[in-house]
């Protein structure tokens, strides 16, 4: 049915009702009119428009499940859809399906726009690596050779302010392969998932001085670069919220197999998220894990600290 014919019969049906009313009741209106009789009236008149609102409500509640829907869809938590009730045609059943298709083009194609651009970035972050490890790099490595040769020659104080030099030059070298590994991890694709989360696990408590918990299980199910990928850049990201937002001393990082899928966890005993809003780093995770179907829970809690729960599905093949 219809929306209009839908309206039309709710309305028909009051109208109807108390014309039924006014033929059958013995109610009459005297002229002038009395009292009792206008509140006879007054009282009608009420319990028709609180028959009339109750029923629009009933007829009109598909649309509000809707409205509802629409004012809290996030296309980075997919899977949120109306069920269309019934099985009839009509307005608002074919409203609702509308919708569901277009939340399900809406997320196909955020899908697809972030993948191309999670693979250029990636790209960019490979060819500034690939420079600042051959390029600086080197550079830096050639200072250092000539700061010694020179230091080797010269006489004091020089040589005490060249050896500082070097001690300089070698400090800022550090930092750049520190840099190199963040921008991409040479280690994930040369020794595997574990040995870059060891890596970036070390690096990470030797930078903040926080006490990381380390659980890795040995027996991973093999998956694919991407998804390798995409659980090293979470870790990342998650390592990188609790320091600059945590107020943590602790955070425990665990890598484990459950069923058909592979789960990683980043729990800390920090000061916990107050706010439900979720800043650029957190959205960026969930952009991410939409990437290769995985789930990203995160429960907190003020004063509980954080929990991040990435669940990837494993390749078929492999299970």
């Amino acid at each position: 049915m219809s929306l209009f014919w839908r309206i039309f019969g709710l309305n028909a049906v009051v109208l109807g009702f108390a014309t039924a009313l006014l033929l059958w009741a013995p109610v009459t209106v005297s002229v002038p009119i009395l009292l009792t009789e206008a509140v006879v009236l007054v009282v009608g008149m009420s319990v028709m428009l609180v028959a009339n609102g109750a029923l629009l409500r009933w007829g009109l509640a598909p649309l509000e499940r809707l409205t509802r829907v629409m004012t809290t869809v996030d296309l980075l938590r997919p899977g949120q859809r109306l069920p269309v009730a019934g099985s009839g045609g009509g307005e608002v059943p074919e409203l609702i399906r509308t919708f569901n298709a277009m939340l399900e083009r809406l997320e196909h194609e955020r899908a697809t726009s972030t993948a191309r651009v999670l693979t250029a970035q990636e790209a960019e972050r490979r060819r500034i690596a690939q420079e600042l490890h051959d390029e600086v790099g080197q550079s830096m490595t050639a200072i250092l050779l000539v700061l010694g040769r020179a230091a080797d020659d010269a006489e004091q104080p020089l040589r005490d302010e060249l050896h500082q030099a070097q001690e300089i030059t070698r400090e800022s070298l550090d930092e750049v392969r520190r840099l190199v590994r963040r921008l991409r991890p040479g280690v994930l694709d040369d020794l595997g998932l574990i040995s870059a989360l060891s890596s970036l696990t070390h690096d990470f408590a030797t930078h903040t001085g926080l006490r990381v918990v380390r659980r890795f299980d040995p027996d991973l199910p093999a998956l694919d670069p991407e998804t390798e990928l995409v659980l090293y850049r979470v870790a990342q990201e998650g390592l990188t919220n609790t320091a600059r937002h945590a107020d943590a001393s602790r955070v425990e990082v665990s890598l484990a197999p459950a069923g058909g899928a592979v789960t990683l966890t980043i729990a800390d005993d920090g000061r916990g998220i107050e706010a439900a809003c979720e800043g650029a780093g957190i959205r960026g995770m969930r952009e991410r894990v939409l990437l290769i179907g995985a789930a990203l829970d995160i429960t907190s809690a003020p004063g509980a600290g954080t929990r991040i729960r990435l669940t990837a599905p494993v390749p078929r093949k492999q299970h």
